[in-house]
Order: C-alpha cells, then structure tokens, then sequence
C-alpha cells in the first residue's frame, strides 16, 4: 500500500458539550468557549500550541478569522471549509503541507430555534424550485428510500430495526439530547405518526443545540503527548451540487459516497469487513441502509435484510451510531457532521459509557451527507497507523 499524506495526521483530543432540545442562558459563544477549554485541558496543551484553526458559529455567523480574536489574536494558519469531515481534511492537509502544527476544529449552536417552530430552519426552504412544490429534507430522503423500497422491497421493518437501534444508544449517554428516555421499539417506530413516506416520526432525525471540537497533529508530535491518539486512514469526498435546492434522483445520487469509500478504503488498505465501528451519518434511518450498499458492505438491494438479526447493534457485526447519531445523541447545525469524526475517536478510546462501549474496536468508519443531501464524505480512522 502507497503511504499516503493522511497517514501523518492524527487526532489527540475532542470534546463535547451536553446536547439538549433547548440549551437555556447559552449561545454560540459560552459553548465555543466551553469547547476551548475542554479541548485544552484533555489534550494536556497550552493555547500557544495551537497553531491553526477552524471554528465557526451559525447563529452567531461567526468566521474563523473572527475566532483567531479569542485565541489572543495570534499569528495562526486559519481554516474555512465546511464543518465535518471536510473541514477535518482540509486541516490534515494543511499539517502536511506543514502550513500547521496542531489545529483545533469546534463549532456550536444555540438560539436558532426562537420562532418556537417545531421543525429545524433548515427545512423550510424558500428556494423558487421546491418550495411550491413543499419538497423539504425529510420529503428529499424519502423519494430516495421509496425508490428504493419499489426496486428491492425494502421494508418498513427494516427502516424501524435501524431507528430503533440508534435511538437506544443515544439514550444512553450522559450527554445526549435524549439521555435517559425510555427503550424504542421497531414496533414503537412503526406506530408513530407518519410525516413523509415512508418516514414516520423516530425514522427522522431530531434537532437540538450543543457543540463539540476536536485537535489534530502530527502523528509525531501525537507520540510525545499524554494523549490517546487516534489516526487518520484514508478518506474521500464525493459532490452533486447544493444540497436541498431540486429533487434527488436515485439514479442519479443512490450511489453518493460510493466513490468516497473506495478511495478512502484504497487508502487505508483495508476492507469494509475491516471496520469495527460504524458512525454513520443517520438523518434517516433508509441512509443507513444505503450506506452499506453504497460502501460495498453488502450487495445493492441487500441493505434491507443485511441491517436486521442485531448485526447493527452495539455486539453486533458493525454497530452503527454508536453515541445515538442525529436521532439522540444530537443535531446541532452544522457540527453535528464533525460529531461523527467525534464519535469514532470516543468509541475507538473508550470514552464512553460501558453500556455502549464496543469492545476491542480498532477501525472506525466516520461519513457525512446523503443521498438527499447530494453529498457524501467518508473518514477512516484507527487506533494505529496505516
């Protein structure tokens, strides 16, 4: 296998702050700085060692040039891709071009929800091609999993086995927006309201508000730290277009990520039987179908099948969303994506709670978007180098 780039580039700390449906007397700044702080104190550094960074806000609309004033305003190489994996590699990229050192990656929301509408912002879209049609995120995935569904006879029950999974993992964690909340059922999923078919209520992800972050270095420098460290294998990014602005196509965007994956998987010299922890981006529970097929985990049209009989759960054969993913854990605005990169380091350290620990877990698959998003990014990472 050819060393690749990313194979220097490790990850030695992340944080996250409690996730909740309301986050009452926060924003987006009191949760920045928490994860500052956080991230500093884990990975035992001073904020002179951090010599990159990127760190946004939505509600505050705050840029990363703009964070650099709460880092004393010091010299730094300053990042501006968009936040989650992408902005994860474009970091790696920067460290072995040696543009940087050590980078540090946070965003958060809070105080986006003062309309008191139950449905996130983002899916109440006003561009002139959707709106008069009332397509909207949930109605954009489901014309993907319907076609699904009418070319292999994917079934409800399918879709509820993956919802009801993720759902009890989320509540399961201390810092989960759900923690606490009582065991879903396949059943429970199937009985809630219906709110675009085939998607009802606990087949959708939840909105919420919270931050995390996370510091990255040289795999070298990573030796020389009191830090676990967890490495980057491969990666890859795959694209469409803007996300939420026509109809996906199954034919056209079934397969997003398709291309991410092998390249990631090339990269990493590893196959998908490799993969000990699926952290999969779950915005409805048909992605996580897809996303097997469309990694080569399974054959296409076997996703359905391939998730049930607890091969997707915590002592399964490839738990998925193993923190409770975006239908517990949390979905915060943008950072929920970078969340998924959190979630693999948490599990593959043993940050986690016992309850959902997976134990001996080596490799992590980390990914983003969709296939009603018409973007898809994928993230290997290990507990050794490649």
């Amino acid at each position: 296998m050819k060393k690749n780039p990313l194979h220097d580039i490790a990850i030695v700390a992340t944080y996250n702050t409690r996730q909740s449906r309301r986050l009452e007397n926060e924003n987006d700044l009191s949760l920045i700085l928490e994860i500052i702080r956080g991230l500093i104190d884990s990975a035992g550094v001073k904020t002179s060692d951090i010599d990159g960074i990127n760190i946004s806000t939505p509600v505050w609309n705050l840029k990363p040039r703009e964070a650099l004033q709460i880092l004393n305003s010091e010299t730094r190489w300053c990042g501006n891709e968009f936040m989650g994996i992408s902005a994860v590699l474009e970091a790696a990229g920067a460290i072995a071009t040696g543009q940087a050192e050590m980078i540090m990656i946070a965003s958060a929301q809070a105080g986006e929800y003062t309309s008191g509408e139950s449905t996130a912002p983002w899916t109440r879209p006003t561009h002139e091609f959707i709106e008069c049609f009332g397509l909207y995120t949930a109605a954009e995935f489901a014309l993907c999993a319907q076609r699904h569904m009418k070319l292999y006879g994917t079934t409800p029950e399918s879709l509820a086995e993956v919802a009801s999974t993720i759902r009890n993992n989320g509540n399961k964690h201390p810092k989960a927006a759900f923690y606490g909340k009582p065991n879903v059922s396949p059943d429970d999923v199937l009985d809630s309201r219906m709110v675009t078919s085939p998607f009802h209520l606990l087949d959708c992800c939840i909105t919420s508000e919270g931050g995390a972050g996370l510091i990255i270095t040289t795999a070298e420098r990573a030796k020389d730290m009191d830090v676990d460290a967890v490495y980057l294998l491969g990666a890859g990014t795959d694209r469409q277009g803007m996300s939420y602005t026509r109809a996906p196509v199954w034919d056209k965007c079934g397969d997003i990520g398709k291309r991410a994956a092998n390249r990631a998987f090339s990269q990493a010299g590893i196959r998908p039987k490799d993969v000990d922890v699926c952290e999969f981006y779950d915005p409805f529970s048909f992605e996580i179908i897809r996303q097997f097929e469309t990694y080569g985990f399974c054959d296409l049209g076997e996703g359905g099948d391939f998730v049930m009989d607890g091969r997707i759960a915590l002592d399964g054969e490839f738990p998925i969303s193993t923190n409770g993913g975006l239908m517990s854990f949390g979905h915060s605005g943008t950072v929920q994506m970078l969340q998924k990169v959190t979630a693999a380091y948490d599990q593959l350290c043993n940050r986690v709670p016992d309850e959902i620990n997976v134990a001996n877990a080596k490799v992590a698959m980390a990914s983003n978007g969709g296939s009603g998003a018409l973007f898809c990014d994928v993230m290997l990472l290990g507990t050794e180098p490649a």
